[in-house]
């Protein structure tokens, strides 16, 4: 396929990253299929609407793996960007073959060896332990009243959770903070040499770990691959690792980082949930449908010609979803740039696309919710008089393609709390 125009619609571009919600808003409503590109060169239909992205995320007829077209000539969305970031051929499979860009029955089989660990009774077991970080990371905020919640709360909450559900040890989670920074920068200098320092880090933790096991899941794993290496390869083990850890923790932090700024900005839905906390059940979903840091679904491919949207979609064609805009689209939400923490959503799922939608619907969804339910409370209870150390429009948003996420916090804890 030709590169297109330079005027073709980019997530990538300057200008979606400095204004995603005004983006998407501007490309749903064009059409719920718009022709686009990928870093100025990668030929893409963007999906827009609920419906149709609905459709692009549950649809067999769209899959995750290029492989998966019948007859593809390796137009491999992944690929040419990875080229462009200057990934090096031998790690590039550790980025690419993780679960999201797998289709069944590979994708089926290695969901499956975590499935267990993620169930909804395995995950509440742990509410007594995620109240206990919580309440260590608020008693342990600077006696100066201003504090960077990203650095001191966010991001350490999810980090510690899933390092300790990994079994990754205290002393390295310091470098799966930078290694997962750098991989989300998709900047060409930073972005090769943290996937490379992972798969560096995750084999010599693998070593470790198989001399020393332990009741964790990464021991699991390397049961699953020493005693039944047909069910999960080396290269599989250690992408899993990967993927488990990267998706464990630097979606949850910028979640809890972006909810904690939008109650501060709407002073009005805070005084709800501190008058009635059992809004707190709804409000979760809302603030993911409206503030979640993921705003955009890995691409898809066709896998035959699809009509969607009144666009003919050829196979092989890339397709990027667009959760956000769904998430804000008008013929599914009633009103919905209006913050409304009682909102009730429709299922499926918890009636929003934050979490995506179908066989690749989030394994930590309900981790997540609960890690949401129980930081907020906790830290708006502990501090009702919490506010932003700097005015809403000051808040440092940082510019990266497809997420949502601030690379910092500042707010004042009131000295009448304390």
């Amino acid at each position: 396929m030709s590169t297109e125009a330079p005027d073709l619609p980019d997530v990538m571009s300057d200008a979606m990253m400095t204004d995603p919600y005004r983006g998407a808003e501007l490309l749903r409503e064009q059409a719920p299929v718009v022709r686009g590109q990928l870093m100025g060169a990668v030929p893409v239909w963007y999906v827009t609407r609920y419906e149709e992205v609905m459709t692009v995320l549950g649809d067999r007829r769209f899959v995750s793996n290029i492989a998966s077209v019948s007859g593809s000539q390796g137009n491999d969305a992944r690929t040419q960007m990875a080229e462009r970031l200057g990934v090096p051929a031998e790690d590039y499979p550790y980025l690419a073959n993780g679960m999201l860009g797998q289709d069944a029955p590979d994708h089926s089989r290695l969901r499956k060896l975590v499935m267990r660990v993620f169930t909804v009774r395995r995950i509440t077991e742990l509410r007594p332990r995620l109240e206990a970080i919580t309440a260590s990371l608020i008693d342990a905020f600077d006696d100066s009243g201003r504090v960077d919640l990203i650095a001191a709360f966010a991001y350490p909450l999810p980090l510690t959770v899933i390092c300790e559900l990994m079994g990754i040890p205290e002393s390295d989670h310091a470098d799966w903070h930078a290694w997962s920074s750098g991989l989300a920068s998709l900047e060409p200098g930073v972005m090769p040499r943290a996937l490379h320092d992972m798969v560096t880090g995750v084999r010599e933790l693998v070593e470790r770990r198989r001399d020393s096991p332990a009741d964790d899941l990464l021991t699991t794993l390397i049961r699953t691959h020493d005693e039944d290496g047909d069910r999960l390869s080396v290269d599989e083990l250690i992408t899993f690792v990967i993927t488990l850890m990267t998706a464990g923790h630097e979606p949850s932090a910028h979640a809890l980082g972006n909810s904690i700024a939008e109650l501060l900005t709407h002073p009005d839905q805070l005084a709800r949930l501190k008058q009635d906390p059992e809004l707190w059940q709804t409000a979760v979903d809302e603030l993911v449908r409206r503030c979640g840091p993921t705003q955009v679904s890995v691409p898809r491919y066709a896998a035959v010609d699809v009509e969607l949207g009144g666009v003919l979609i050829r196979a092989g064609d890339v397709v990027q979803p667009m959760l956000t805009a769904a998430n804000y689209d008008p013929r599914r939400y009633a009103d919905p740039d209006r913050f409304d923490v009682g909102r009730r959503m429709k299922a499926p799922g918890h009636g929003h696309l934050g979490f995506g939608h179908g066989p690749h619907y989030c394994l930590g969804a309900y981790l997540a919710k609960l890690q949401l339910g129980t930081a907020l409370p906790a830290l708006f209870g502990r501090f009702p008089g919490l506010a932003l150390a700097v005015a809403p429009a000051d808040l440092p948003w940082q510019k990266l393609p497809g997420l949502r996420r601030l690379a910092e916090l500042p707010v004042v804890l009131a000295p009448a709390d304390r």
